[in-house]
């Protein structure tokens, strides 16, 4: 895979995770709206489903696209800590898009379910969406997401160091990757720890854009480093 569809899949991910995620705030409230009771996540996703549904299949979407980002990325060095970061990658694509992909696949079902007369049918529905976000989401899709995509994004710095660019990419990324980490502590409802979480993905999304800058500007710094690497 060359440079520049590297730098492509680069900017094509944040670009689509930052649009899906703007509209899912404007219209489901996304992600404030997770901390609210399950009857009004139901609620408001039935308002609004096929939109919601819609947006999150954006969202999964971008985050498979990381397994082929990883896989390219692996190319910058042979060393075995970048072997280490294509397995991050790739595993951080993987339970991202299964825990976004319950949006569009399983949640549906359980909001009309949630809505029926039946009292056992609507409990039932209830449990079904409860199990699944506490399982697929906040533990596959984010818990998990958070430690797997900080462990790529501190893996591939530590492969490439300085030689890919200056001091201040290793500072951005190290810096946002650390941010983004702080997301496995929201369950314990620190004070600062979403808006840690939320900046860090601001920054990680500026840093995949400015990697893929950098890619496109040094189309020859992958042979280099792999020469050095060896």
């Amino acid at each position: 895979m060359n440079r520049k569809l590297t730098a492509a899949l680069l900017i094509t991910a944040a670009v689509l995770t930052n649009v899906a995620f703007t509209a899912l705030g404007s219209i489901f409230d996304y992600p404030d709206i997770l901390k609210e009771p399950t009857d009004d996540i139901l609620t408001a996703f039935r308002g609004s489903q096929n939109a919601v549904a819609g947006w999150f299949t954006v969202m999964a979407v971008s985050a498979a696209l990381f397994a082929p980002i990883a896989v390219a990325v692996g190319r910058l060095s042979t060393s075995r800590v970048m072997r280490a970061a294509v397995l991050a990658g790739v595993a951080a694509a993987v339970v991202q898009a299964i825990g976004l992909s319950r949006w569009p696949l399983l949640v549906p079902g359980y909001a009309a379910d949630a809505a029926s007369s039946d009292p056992t049918i609507a409990a039932a529905g209830r449990h079904s969406f409860e199990t699944a976000h506490q399982i697929l989401g906040n533990l596959i899709g984010e818990t998990f997401g958070y430690l797997l995509t900080a462990a790529w994004t501190l893996l591939v710095l530590a492969a490439i160091g300085r030689t890919i660019a200056g001091r201040w990419f290793t500072v951005l990324g190290a810096g946002s990757a650390v941010l983004v980490l702080a997301g496995v502590l929201s369950p314990l409802n620190l004070p600062g720890i979403d808006l840690a979480n939320f900046a860090g993905y601001v920054l990680w999304s500026g840093w995949l854009v400015a990697f893929a800058v950098v890619l496109m500007r040094t189309p020859k710094a992958a042979p280099a480093l792999s020469a050095a690497r060896a």
